[in-house]
């Protein structure tokens, strides 16, 4: 007959193994086990992609012009190369472009050196200054007018035009939406053929293809000259493409 101490030993070994066996089953339904058993693909899946794209037209035109001066003072070449500055910067507000919109990129003011034979020195022989200004245009039309008045007010170099879209993350989200659609109408269409049912979304991705990037045209040194005649401006278009996979549960 088992004596009061082994009847103590005994209730706290089971004591022990039940409380052993609550946990084991915790973990199992709602702890790490469960966590882990949740991450485990089901083993009947589905994986289908589509692609959503979206044609647009850039909505948004930069352009940078430059007035590049030259001279042996340097104060002298500042002011004259301020001068024709000021005016185009005037110039281009009075297109009703916004203040913001406009920005100085560059501003250098660079020695040029000479090589003395006699006395195998290099020395200061001038001074060239240049300054660049790019613009935001949003307003398309003003595009042609603007780049054809800069060269009269004394722009010597107008760099690159190029096309944007203000607002691409508008144009990304209708091109994914309308990857998610097609993607939804080809999963059903593939269950119905095997004879399976959709079950929930358990895994998706995403791929960028075509996120609007700038088209430039360069116009080189010397602008458009001393064109009078504003030039018709071609946007184009530009395309943005959204690939999207999902993998669903089929029964």
């Amino acid at each position: 007959m088992p004596t009061d101490n082994q009847k103590i030993k005994n209730a706290a070994i089971a004591a022990f193994l039940g409380f052993l066996a609550l946990i084991i089953v915790y973990s199992l339904l709602f702890g790490p086990a469960k966590k882990f058993a949740d991450s485990l693909m089901p083993a009947k899946t589905i994986s289908v992609s589509a692609e959503g794209k979206i044609t647009i037209e850039p909505d948004i035109a930069k352009i940078s012009f430059s007035v590049v001066s030259e001279g042996k003072n340097p104060e002298k070449v500042a002011q004259e190369n301020n001068k024709k500055m000021n005016s185009a910067v005037d110039f281009v507000k009075s297109q009703e472009i916004d203040a913001k919109d406009i920005k100085t990129v560059q501003y250098n003011l660079n020695p040029r050196y000479e090589y003395d034979e006699k006395t195998r020195r290099s020395y200061i022989s001038g001074y060239e200054l240049t300054q660049t200004i790019l613009v935001k245009i949003r307003d398309m039309g003003k595009t042609g007018k603007i780049l054809a008045g800069l060269p009269d007010l004394g722009i010597n170099q107008i760099g690159s035009i190029s096309f944007e879209i203000d607002e691409p993350e508008k144009y990304l989200s209708e091109a994914r939406n309308q990857a998610f659609d097609k993607v939804k109408i080809k999963a059903e269409e593939m269950a119905k053929k095997t004879g399976v049912r959709l079950g929930k979304a358990i895994n998706f991705s995403e791929y960028r293809d075509g996120t609007p990037t700038p088209y430039y045209e360069t116009l080189g040194k010397g602008g458009m000259g001393q064109a009078t005649i504003a030039p018709s401006i071609q946007p184009g278009t530009q395309e943005i493409t959204v690939q999207v996979s999902v993998t669903y549960e089929i029964r």
